[in-house]
C-alpha cells in the first residue's frame, strides 16, 4: 500500500495562501508521502487546462511522486436528459485527464438529494449515467470509484448495490472510511460489505461535536453534528481497516483526507505518522 493526501484536504492553506496545483504538490513532497490525489475544483482553467497538466507532470517527476486518484465533483440526480448528458461528459473528460496524469483511478459522486428526489428514484438516473461512463473507463482501462458519499450512496449497501447494478468491472469504489458515520454505519461493517469492491480509499475520521461546543460540524442524516479530527482521534477504527485491506491483498493507495478545523499541514503531517505506523 502507498500513502498520499488528497488536495481537498488542504483546502483552507490552499485557499489561505492561494497554492496552485503545484504549489500543492511542492509541499506534499516535503511530507514523505509517495503520491497526490488531484481534484477537478482546483484546476486555474477549467477549459483548458493543458498548459498545467505539463507543469504539473514536472513537478511530479521532479519529486518523483505519482497521482494516487483525480476527483471530479459530478451528479447524475438531475432532473433533464440535458442536464445528466452534462454529468455523463465530466467524468469522461475526467476520464481523458486521468490519463494524461498518470493515474488509473477516478474518484466519482452518485449524486445529492434535492427536492421530492429519493435514493429509490435518483439511484436509476446514477446506474444509467455509469454505465455510459464504463464504457469509457473500460476501453481506458481507468477505474470509476464511487465515493460513499452524502444521501445518494452514502451506505455500504448503496453503493454495492449501483457497483452490481452497473456490471462493469471498471466500476469499483473509493472506501471513504470517515463519511459512513454521517449516515450512522459503523466503518468496519462497512468494509466487510465493501472490501472486494476497493480500489483507493480515503483515510479520515470523525468524532461527535460536543455540547455548546463553538466550532461548525457535518450533520448527519439524523441530524448529529460531527467534527472532522485528525485519523486516530475519532470514532473510526482505522486499525482493523488497514489489516483488513492488508488481509484483503490491497495493494492501492490509502489517501488521506482531513476535514478538520486544526491547522491542515500539521494536522496531514500527524496523519502521514500514523498511517504509517498503522
Amino acid at each position: 500500500m502507498n500513502i498520499s493526501i488528497s488536495m481537498y484536504s488542504l483546502a483552507s492553506t490552499i485557499s489561505k495562501e492561494k497554492w496552485s496545483i503545484v504549489d500543492f504538490i511542492d509541499y506534499a513532497s516535503s511530507i514523505g508521502i509517495d503520491g497526490v490525489e488531484l481534484l477537478d475544483i482546483y484546476w486555474a482553467n477549467k477549459e483548458d487546462k493543458d498548459e498545467e497538466i505539463e507543469q504539473v507532470l514536472t513537478a511530479l517527476k521532479s519529486y518523483n511522486l505519482q497521482v494516487a486518484a483525480y476527483d471530479i465533483t459530478n451528479n447524475f440526480v438531475k432532473e433533464s436528459v440535458e442536464e445528466r448528458a452534462e454529468e455523463v461528459a465530466k467524468v469522461l473528460n475526467g476520464i481523458e485527464v486521468a490519463k494524461k496524469i498518470g493515474t488509473s483511478i477516478v474518484r466519482v459522486f452518485c449524486g445529492d438529494i434535492h427536492g421530492d428526489n429519493t435514493y429509490e428514484n435518483g439511484s436509476a438516473w446514477i446506474i444509467e449515467g455509469l454505465k455510459k461512463c464504463a464504457e469509457t473507463a473500460e476501453k481506458e482501462q481507468v477505474y470509476l470509484a464511487i465515493e460513499n458519499h452524502g444521501l445518494l450512496a452514502g451506505k455500504s449497501k448503496q453503493v454495492n448495490e449501483i457497483i452490481k447494478a452497473v456490471n462493469n468491472p471498471y466500476v469499483k469504489t473509493t472506501f471513504d472510511t470517515g463519511n459512513f458515520l454521517l449516515v450512522h454505519e459503523k466503518p468496519t461493517e462497512a468494509f466487510e460489505q465493501l472490501k472486494n469492491e476497493i480500489v483507493h480509499v480515503h483515510f479520515k475520521d470523525f468524532r461527535k461535536k460536543e455540547e455548546n461546543e463553538p466550532l461548525r460540524g457535518f450533520r448527519s442524516t439524523e441530524g448529529v453534528e460531527l467534527i472532522g479530527v485528525i485519523p486516530g482521534d475519532g470514532e473510526v477504527d482505522l486499525a482493523y481497516i488497514v489489516n483488513g485491506l492488508k488481509d484483503s491483498n490491497y495493494n492501492g493507495w490509502l489517501s488521506i483526507e482531513y476535514e478538520g478545523h486544526d491547522d491542515a499541514k500539521m494536522a496531514n503531517e500527524e496523519a502521514v505518522r500514523r498511517l504509517k505506523t498503522y
